[in-house]
C-alpha cells in the first residue's frame, strides 16, 4: 500500500476515535510529520512535530534525560520511549511517534551499524519501542523509517 493511503487511513482512524498525533523525529529530520500533511485534512488529526536532532533539543524539547542519553545514546530504546511520552507531555495529541537512528552513510558502529533504527510510540495503550535494522542509503534509510512510522501509528489507532 502506497504511504499516502495508509496516511488516509490513519487519518480516519484517528478522526472516528477524536485523536490528534504528534512525532518526535530526529533521522528522519521532519519526514513523518511531511508525510503526514501531505494529505489534504490533515489539520483535523495532526497537532505537531518535533525534530530533535541534537541531544539538546532531545532534552530541551522533549525533556529526554540527560542521564539516558549518556547511558544508552541517542539511539536506543531508552531514548525513543522517552521522546515519544515528551511529545505526548508537549502536545495535545493522544499518540505519538518517535524515530532515532543512523541514517548513514557514516556514524554507524559495530554495535549500532547504518540503518539502525528505533522507534517508539505512545498512547493510550502504553509504549511501545521497536529496532529495525533497513538497508539502502541515507535517503532509504529514512524512507523506510518514515514508513514504519506511520504503519505503525496506524495500527496502533485501529
Amino acid at each position: 500500500m502506497q504511504r499516502n493511503d495508509l496516511v488516509r487511513r490513519l487519518g480516519e482512524a484517528l478522526v472516528r476515535r477524536g485523536w490528534f498525533v504528534c512525532c518526535a523525529e530526529s533521522c528522519t529530520g521532519g519526514g513523518v510529520a511531511a508525510a503526514l500533511t501531505d494529505v489534504a485534512g490533515s489539520s483535523a488529526w495532526f497537532d505537531r512535530a518535533f525534530v530533535t536532532y541534537s541531544n539538546d533539543a532531545k532534552r530541551e524539547m522533549l525533556g529526554v534525560s540527560s542521564d539516558t542519553l549518556a547511558q544508552y545514546g541517542a539511539v536506543s530504546r531508552e531514548t525513543v520511549i522517552e521522546m515519544a511520552r515528551g511529545a505526548l507531555t508537549h502536545s495535545a495529541a493522544q499518540l505519538s511517534v518517535a524515530i532515532s537512528g543512523i541514517a548513514g552513510p557514516g556514524g554507524g558502529t559495530q554495535e549500532k551499524p547504518v540503518g539502525t533504527v528505533w522507534l517508539a510510540w505512545a498512547g493510550p495503550h502504553g509504549i511501545d519501542a521497536v529496532c529495525e535494522h533497513f538497508a539502502g542509503d541515507r535517503l532509504a534509510v529514512r524512507a523506510a523509517s518514515v514508513d514504519r512510522a506511520v504503519a505503525g501509528l496506524l495500527e496502533r489507532v485501529r
